[in-house]
C-alpha cells in the first residue's frame, strides 16, 4: 500500500508539472504591452517566405543594385526610404501628434524588392516591413496605415517613372504592432543598362493617401 501511494504521489508530481509547462508555454505566446510575439513572428515569417534574402534594413540612403532582373543583365534597383517620410505621427483631432496628444506612431523597419523583366517590361514587387507604436493619447483599435512608392531615375532633375499610394488597416494587439504591405502591381518600361544604374525605389508614409480624391466634374 505505501508504494502504491509513493506511485501516486509521483503520478500526480508529474502532471503538475507538465500542467506548469504547458501553461508557461501558452503564456509565452500571448499578447503583453509590446505587442502579439506570435503575431509579429508571423508576419516576419512571411515576408521572409515572399522575398528571401532580398530584404534589407531600412534606410533612407540607397545602397548598390546587386539582385538582378530575372532573364536580363539588368540589374532590380535598391530601396530606399524618401527623406521626411521614415515616420508616421498621428495625434488627438485637431492637436499636434507630439507629446501627451500623440495616438501612435509608424516606422519602417525592413524592406525589399524583387523584379522581373519580360516583354520590356520590368514588374516590381516591393515590401515594407514595419510598427506601430501606441502614444500617451492611446491607438484606436484599427489604424489605416498609408504608404507611397516610387520608381525614381536620380538626377538635376530627378524624373519620377511610376508612382502609386497603397494602404493597409492595421489591428493593434498591443501597444507595438507589427504590419507589412507588399505592393505588387508596379510595372514600368525596361531602362537602359546605363540609366538602369540611376533607378531607385522610394518607399515612405503619405498621410494625402488617406484623402478620399476629389469627385471629377462632369462634362456637359
Amino acid at each position: 500500500m505505501a508504494d502504491g501511494r509513493r506511485l501516486k504521489r509521483a503520478a500526480m508530481a508529474a502532471l503538475a508539472v507538465a500542467a506548469s509547462t504547458a501553461l508557461s508555454g501558452c503564456g509565452s505566446m500571448s499578447g503583453g504591452s509590446s505587442g502579439s510575439p506570435s503575431t509579429s513572428s508571423s508576419i516576419g515569417s512571411k515576408f521572409s517566405q515572399l522575398f528571401g534574402s532580398n530584404s534589407q534594413e531600412a534606410s533612407t540612403s540607397s545602397s548598390p543594385s546587386t539582385q538582378a532582373t530575372q532573364n536580363s543583365d539588368l540589374t532590380c534597383p535598391s530601396v530606399a526610404i524618401r527623406f521626411g517620410a521614415s515616420t508616421l505621427a498621428v495625434g488627438v483631432p485637431g492637436k499636434p501628434a507630439s507629446g501627451n496628444d500623440l495616438r501612435y506612431q509608424g516606422s519602417i523597419t525592413r524592406t525589399a524588392r524583387d523584379c522581373n523583366l519580360q516583354n520590356g517590361q520590368v514588374t516590381v514587387r516591393i515590401g515594407i516591413l514595419g510598427r506601430i507604436i501606441t502614444g500617451p493619447a492611446g491607438a484606436p483599435p484599427t489604424v489605416d496605415v498609408p504608404m507611397r512608392v516610387a520608381v525614381v531615375q536620380e538626377g538635376a532633375p530627378e524624373k519620377v517613372i511610376v508612382t502609386k499610394a497603397f494602404r493597409t488597416t492595421v489591428a493593434m494587439e498591443g501597444e507595438n504592432t507589427e504590419f507589412s504591405i507588399v505592393a505588387e502591381d508596379i510595372v514600368y518600361p525596361a531602362p537602359t543598362e546605363a540609366a538602369n544604374d540611376k533607378y531607385i525605389f522610394y518607399v515612405g508614409f503619405d498621410p494625402a493617401a488617406l484623402k478620399p480624391e476629389p469627385a471629377r466634374k462632369r462634362k456637359k
